[in-house]
């Protein structure tokens, strides 16, 4: 799949080995649907490498990548690439860089000319030219020519500067000596790099094998090794050091699901080292797992190893019940590393098999599916009779169904979500209704008169209402405050006087009154927050039963409920819009049609915010719309706030909508 739509999906690891050290590389997808290979990874390596095609500058990718980055903690290299190509400008990236990432971007490298004639270097740490031939490889290592001496020598005391400021006593050094050697140097971009204080640009053709040399150099050399970056969290267990010496430990960053193998389980070893048929405790269900294959990876091809030490990262088969996010461990350390938090979902669909007998294997398929990739989310909604899956973007969903048509051979469509609508009232209404059957023997009969009202938090019952013109009284002798499992409450009152009802009927009323809460009267939607009244009614000594209470309570109910101004309720969600200033009156318009209220704007880290409510009738495939306006670069995020009332306008289309689905059923 991912070669037919020329894009990663998922990240995927491979090591190379430079002046006898290894490098592990995660290479993850460029695409923000497909983020979920870039945060796990970014989880487990200590460094990042921020590619950027010179020739295109900065994308919605690279924005994306960086936020994530910075939310992980991530210490970071900009790597401009595709410097051969004839688009190429590197002065105008860096200064891009510059002003969207902030003066942390430090030029480490410069090239002498871009575009078909790239093949020189200037690194202004070295303080060196590297010369490439044609077919890049091994350069020719050169002093710098006197036509770039000042350029360089300008660049190399900005980085002697910026080393310098990472540490007191390199400060010193620095103003004692106006200047720096190339070792302190090197301690003090450490140091910046560790603090996320300072972010080096190389400069690579990756086609042409020209620069990539040098920079796993510095990777080797320079950046921040896996010992010198903090341990993961730790949320459960004593503190770990990272070191082969120490009681193993490794966290699973990410399972693969593989065509005759099974799954797959990577992992990092963050502490000690772990051998094949080595036994581990998974503390996340105490149960016992035994390491029977060790492998590294390049790409799909995997080598056996005897064993992985702390700071490696490699991976498992067919290990027994180890699932992504889970530590195994020594079991003397009982550890729990901090699991890896997604970004929130912001595309939803309503998954259904074409043919009813799929829908198992659908299911099953989706399980699998979101072991392998976590920011999908897989539920059956009972309330909408669907199943919903969410996902990362409009171009992510379309990969699930890619895999359902081209690998499991099942026809699956999509349907746009039904929303979770709930009902309520607005006034108080009385009704009373009489349960009766007779069809020889014992009959069925119950009568219930009832008042019901709105619930609000906090108010008290009521001993008066007038109905008719008349004043009707009730004594509430009884209370029974049923919070709803789908939110609001229901408070149910006896206030039966005389034993017109006995006692043990009005369990059953009540869970007529239930049954109707749980398919509203008027869309079949959850009803909430009323309060109910049972005043009155009548038994018969011999056909009464507890289902003539529950009908007659059931139907006293939804008469009730329609004449005591029923609306219908809508989920409210509270969301964050970040924008380019130049395209904030198109997302702005964009949100007003939404029907969107706007509660601010403001300006945060280069971008426009927009907060404001918003209906989630409204915001289907918001994502694709947003990404539409902004050229990929907008960004959201929503969070449910409350159920309001609809406008009348809805509240009459979404009764015409279901009057139609009944009368069609």
């Amino acid at each position: 799949m991912e070669q037919e739509y020329g894009n990663s999906v998922f990240s995927s690891l491979m090591y190379t080995e430079v002046n006898g050290k290894k490098i592990n590389i995660l290479d993850t997808p460029g695409m923000d649907d497909f983020s979920g290979g870039v945060v796990s990874s970014l989880q487990v390596a200590p460094l990042a490498l921020m590619v950027v095609d010179a020739s295109t500058g900065i994308g919605a990718g690279t924005e994306s990548a960086f936020r994530h980055a910075e939310a992980a903690n991530s210490k970071l290299i900009f790597v401009l690439n595709h410097l051969d190509n004839e688009n190429a400008n590197y002065d105008q990236d860096v200064d891009n860089l510059k002003n969207k990432f902030g003066n942390k971007v430090t030029v480490v490298q410069y090239p002498v000319e871009t575009g078909i004639g790239f093949n020189s270097i200037i690194d202004v740490l070295k303080m060196k030219m590297y010369k490439y031939g044609p077919d890049g490889g091994k350069p020719e290592v050169l002093d710098i020519p006197a036509s770039e001496k000042e350029r360089a020598d300008e660049l190399h005391n900005e980085l002697i500067e910026m080393a310098a400021e990472n540490e007191e006593t390199l400060m010193e050094l620095y103003f004692e000596q106006g200047s720096l050697s190339e070792d302190d140097m090197r301690k003090g971009i450490r140091i910046g790099m560790v603090k996320r204080d300072l972010f080096p640009v190389f400069c690579v053709s990756a086609k042409k094998n020209m620069g990539v040399g040098r920079l796993l150099e510095f990777v080797c050399n320079i950046a921040p090794s896996p010992s010198q970056v903090p341990m993961r969290e730790i949320i459960q267990g004593k503190p770990v050091v990272l070191s082969e010496t120490s009681p193993t430990s490794l966290f699973v960053f990410k399972t693969a699901l593989e065509p005759h193998v099974g799954e797959v389980t990577y992992f990092k070893v963050l502490s000690g080292k772990v051998t094949e048929g080595k036994d581990l405790y998974n503390t996340f269900n105490n149960g016992k797992e035994r390491i029977s294959q060790l492998f590294v990876t390049a790409g799909k091809t995997r080598y056996p190893v005897t064993e992985l030490v702390a700071g490696d990262i490699g991976c498992a088969v067919k290990l027994k019940d180890t699932k992504f996010n889970q530590t195994l461990c020594d079991k003397e350390l009982d550890l729990k590393f901090a699991p890896i938090v997604f970004p929130e979902p912001k595309f939803r669909v309503a998954v259904k098999a074409v043919s009813e007998t799929d829908d198992e294997k659908v299911g099953e398929i989706l399980h699998k599916v979101k072991e392998e990739d976590p920011t999908y989310i897989v539920n059956y909604s009972k309330e909408l009779k669907q199943l919903i899956v969410e996902g990362q973007g409009e171009y992510h969903l379309n990969t699930l169904k890619w895999y359902f048509d081209h690998i499991h051979k099942i026809d699956i469509e999509f349907k746009t979500p039904k929303i979770p609508y709930r009902e309520t009232i607005t006034k108080f209404a009385q009704a009373d209704y009489r349960h009766k059957k007779q069809s020889g023997g014992s009959g069925q009969f119950g009568e219930v008169h009832m008042i019901i009202e709105p619930f609000e938090e906090g108010s008290a019952p009521k001993n008066m209402f007038i109905y008719g013109g008349k004043e009707m009284k009730v004594s509430v002798r009884d209370t029974q405050e049923t919070p709803l499992p789908w939110g609001g409450k229901l408070v149910f009152h006896n206030c039966i006087v005389g034993g017109s009802i006995d006692a043990r009927f009005l369990p059953a009323i009540l869970k007529g009154i239930m049954e109707k809460m749980e398919e509203g009267p008027l869309t079949g939607s959850y009803a909430r927050d009323i309060r109910v009244y049972i005043y009155d009614g009548k038994m018969h000594p011999v056909d009464s039963n507890e289902i003539s209470f529950r009908l007659a309570g059931r139907n006293a109910f939804s008469m009730a409920f329609k004449n005591a101004g029923p609306k219908i309720l809508e989920p409210i969600y509270d969301m964050d819009v970040w924008v380019q200033a130049d395209r904030m009156g198109d997302v702005m318009s964009d949100l007003q049609g939404r029907r969107a209220l706007i509660m601010g704007m403001g300006s945060e880290k280069g971008y426009e915010k927009i907060t404001a409510r918003v209906p989630l009738k409204e915001m289907n495939k918001y994502s694709t719309s947003l990404s539409s306006l902004t050229g990929g670069r907008g960004v959201f995020n929503m969070k449910f706030a409350a159920y309001e009332k609809v406008p009348q306008e809805v509240q009459d289309e979404l009764l015409a909508a279901y009057a139609a689905e009944e009368k069609e059923e």
